[in-house]
């Protein structure tokens, strides 16, 4: 169990979590691991085989703080929140642009500029720091590919071409991630392409693993700023998908959750070990593993960066609430056009 930026996470398989006058009290095989004010608590979020009291559901609901439900595997299940707030203003706008095939377009093509400079900056990175030079110029040549899918994502003509554009850069993008592990990590943690539902490698599991605790920070960021993370522009709507959370997602997938897997396996924190490998090829975190990764993630998000639009430095966790600010601000019509946040 962990609390951190007001946000608890239950990790342990078969903890109870329940209320107790006033506080979120945690037991495994009854007893006590953890006890938090529930005025402390933004959010909770459950981790597999976790029990949760129908009174702490209910008071969670009524206070407005959420409850998110994860696999085992960090996929994303459900959440419990109370009756929608937010300003129907604000939303209204958002349903009459999402429909407007100008403005999505604008709007997406900044979503994916986002994400191709962010990927970009992370080959470079790993481009300069690589000590086999081969490997390197490899690098600075996928590199190279995402700064093409970049121009190209501006002259896509619809949305479909530009989900083609993106997907295409992707893939470069995942294949060229094999080279930025160290070679002494290569054994355990090779991407064999992204796979999801299930993951089929150690690294994929541990990207799915980030990828899910990233979207619920986005997801949470939108309903703070009252748009709905329902509907999107770049990502297509589905029933339960959350298009306009994905939408965020993209600009901090690299620079959050890749860059956090590649620091954890090259350091050898996260090791073979900390995985299961399950019939059917499956590849999941196991306990331990869980535990390392939720830590690290609490820590990396209290680094403290610059934002170049608001010139101010503030902690990692910020930044999908401050673009999703900028997001409102763009459907409200006070920005010209979306600002993705761009690392240096």
């Amino acid at each position: 169990m962990q609390t951190v930026l007001n946000t608890l996470y239950i990790m342990t398989p078969n903890a109870y979590a329940h209320l107790e006058n006033g506080t979120v009290r945690v037991d495994v095989h009854r007893d006590k691991k953890l006890q938090v004010p529930l005025h402390h608590i933004g959010s909770v979020v459950t981790l597999g085989n976790v029990m949760v009291s129908p009174a702490l559901m209910h008071r969670l609901a009524e206070d407005g703080k959420s409850l998110v439900l994860l696999d085992d595997t960090g996929r994303f299940k459900a959440r419990l929140e109370g009756p929608v707030s937010g300003n129907i203003l604000l939303r209204r706008a958002q349903y009459r642009l999402a429909s407007d095939a100008p403005f999505a377009l604008e709007f997406a093509r900044a979503v994916v500029a986002g994400k191709l400079k962010n990927s970009r900056s992370v080959l470079l990175r790993a481009a300069r720091e690589s000590a086999d030079s081969q490997e390197s110029q490899t690098l600075a040549r996928a590199a190279d590919n995402l700064a093409a899918s970049l121009r190209a994502a501006r002259d896509a003509p619809d949305l479909d071409a530009l989900r083609g554009v993106e997907g295409e850069a992707a893939r470069g993008y995942f294949a060229a991630l094999n080279l930025v592990v160290k070679p002494r990590a290569r054994e355990h943690f090779t991407l064999d392409g992204r796979t999801r539902r299930p993951p089929r490698d150690r690294f994929n599991a541990l990207l799915s693993f980030l990828y899910a605790m990233l979207m619920n920070d986005c997801r949470s960021a939108l309903e703070s700023v009252g748009l709905d993370p329902q509907l999107g522009f770049l990502h297509a709507v589905r029933p339960g998908r959350a298009a306009l959370a994905l939408d965020l997602q993209e600009e901090f997938r690299s620079i959050l959750a890749d860059r956090l897997a590649l620091t954890l396996v090259n350091r050898g924190q996260v090791t073979a070990d900390d995985f299961d490998l399950r019939e059917g090829g499956a590849v999941s975190l196991n306990d331990k593993g869980r535990r390392k990764v939720v830590t690290a993630w609490q820590e990396r998000k209290q680094e403290e960066v610059s934002h170049p639009l608001t010139d101010s430095r503030m902690p990692l966790a910020l930044l999908p609430y401050v673009q999703a600010r900028f997001m409102a601000r763009t459907v409200r019509g006070d920005m010209d056009s979306y600002l993705p946040y761009l690392a240096k």
